[in-house]
Order: structure tokens, then sequence, then C-alpha cells
């Protein structure tokens, strides 16, 4: 497997899928029961490839990613050949996580306490992993409204 099995509660959200997915490997309802009953390895491997056909496409599609924690920001722009890193770090006692935090950043900017960075980085050989990798280590996909306002603001 490429990227890692979805959640039981991707599988649930994306049963329709699944249900077409099976039909394309010619996996009746029935059969479905019948292999993961008694070849539970099989089913196993199922599930793994429709797995990485969900995250392939969605690793198709996403163009910004956000990560937020306590003391930073870091907000991605996945373009065709490389990414686009805002980083904000902020040194004071404010927690970025929280509405307050988020709040205190957003009347304070210019403050020095506050400080930008930009990066870009060339993608590795597979930039659908290189994308993964950050969603595994905590970012979530985003629509890039932050991405676009900062990137306007210090640009």
């Amino acid at each position: 497997m490429k990227y890692s099995r979805l959640t039981k509660e991707q599988f649930e959200e994306l049963h329709q899928e699944f249900i077409n997915f099976l039909a394309t490997q010619s996996i009746t309802a029935e059969e479905w029961t019948n292999l993961k009953a008694n070849k539970p390895e099989l089913a196993e491997i199922e599930l793994d490839v429709f797995s990485d056909l969900i995250w392939e496409g969605a690793l198709n599609q996403v163009k910004y990613l956000e990560h937020i924690s306590p003391k930073n920001i870091h907000l991605f722009a996945l373009n065709e050949k490389h990414m686009h890193l805002i980083g904000i770090s902020i040194k004071n006692g404010e927690d970025l996580t929280t509405k307050a935090g988020f709040n205190w950043l957003r009347n304070n900017l210019m403050n020095d306490d506050v400080e930008f960075v930009q990066a870009k980085k060339e993608y590795s050989n597979d930039s659908h992993l290189d994308k993964f990798k950050l969603i595994q280590q905590g970012a979530v996909i985003t629509k890039g409204e932050l991405y676009k306002y900062m990137n306007k603001l210090i640009n």
C-alpha cells in the first residue's frame, strides 16, 4: 500500500464508491461477504487498493494545506512542480490553536512577536507522496483562504 488505509468512518462515508469499486473488480455483495469470511487476506488487499485510489484522487485535487500548532502556522500552496510555504511563528504566550490566540495574531500581524518566513521546495519524484506526508504530520486540506490572505499581505 502506498498511502494508508482509510478509517472505518471514511469507508462508511465512501460506501457507494466502494460498492462501485468492487463492481469494477466483478465482485458482488455476496462474493465480498464470502471473501471477508474465507479469504480475509484478499479482502484486506481490496481495502488497501481502494484506499490508495481514494488517496490518489484526493491528492491529485488538493491545492492548499494548513498546519496550525500552538506557536506556528504553516500554509502550503501546492503548485504543479513545487510547494510554496508561508510560515508564521509567534514568540509570546499566545496559543494559535485557540480562538483568542488566533484573534491576537490577526490583530497583531506587524508585532515584533510575529515572524514570517517563506520557502519554496521542489517535489521529490512523487509529489502525491510529499503531500500525503504533510497530511500525515497533521496538515489539513483547505481552500487556501488563509494562505492567499497572508501571501497578499507579505508579498
